[in-house]
């Protein structure tokens, strides 16, 4: 009994605190759901014949399904890049052990 109140106390208060934020705040709850993959990988970009890739040595690719992108650092002419590419064209393979 007490923990069903504790979830509905739970409940109530988050639902007022998410009713008072500004809608920048709201966005920026919403993108808490990002998901990411850490350690080695390839990553790929494919269009047509184009195709470019990317070694991520531990590091994060990170994931925006509602923005379509995946996003990570990469070395590129020995700096370090950020990088985006769309998810629908995009592969991910994990390198090493």
């Amino acid at each position: 009994m007490k923990s069903n109140i504790k979830k509905i106390v739970l409940i109530a208060l988050v639902s007022i605190l998410l009713s008072s934020c500004s809608e920048e705040q709201q966005n920026k709850f919403s993108r808490l759901g990002v998901t990411w993959l850490e350690g080695d990988y390839k990553v790929t970009f494919a269009e047509g014949s184009h195709e470019k890739s990317w070694l991520i040595y531990d590091s994060k690719v990170t994931a925006e399904p509602a923005k379509g992108y995946y996003y990570f650092w990469a070395m590129i002419d020995g700096k370090k890049r950020y990088v985006q590419t769309p998810i629908a064209r995009t592969y991910i393979e994990q390198v090493g052990d």
